[in-house]
C-alpha cells in the first residue's frame, strides 16, 4: 500500500531526531497494527495511531483507483487535536 504525507506531516517528520523519526516511520508502516482508534465527529473515517507521546491521524483515500495510506497530521499529544 502506498503511503502519502501531507505537507504538514512531512514537515513534521523532518523536525524530529532520528531515533523518534525511525519509530514513527516504523509505526506508520506497520498499520493496521497499532494502538489505532477512530476519531469521534469527522465523517471522512479519520483514524489515530499512537506511538509514545505522539499522534498520527491517518485515513485510507483512493489515488489512481488503489488505496493508499494518508498521513494528514504527525504531531504530540497536547497539539494534534487543536
Amino acid at each position: 500500500m502506498d503511503i502519502v504525507y501531507s505537507k504538514q506531516a512531512a514537515k513534521s517528520l523532518e523536525r524530529m531526531d532520528a531515533a523518534t523519526r525511525q519509530r514513527v516511520r516504523q509505526g506508520i508502516e506497520g498499520i493496521p497494527n497499532g494502538d489505532i482508534k477512530p476519531l469521534q465527529g469527522y465523517s471522512d473515517g479519520r483514524q489515530r495511531l499512537r506511538i509514545g507521546k505522539y499522534r498520527i491521524v491517518f485515513n485510507y483515500v483512493t489515488v489512481d483507483g488503489k488505496t493508499a495510506l494518508y498521513i494528514m497530521a504527525i504531531d504530540s499529544r497536547g497539539d494534534i487535536y487543536k
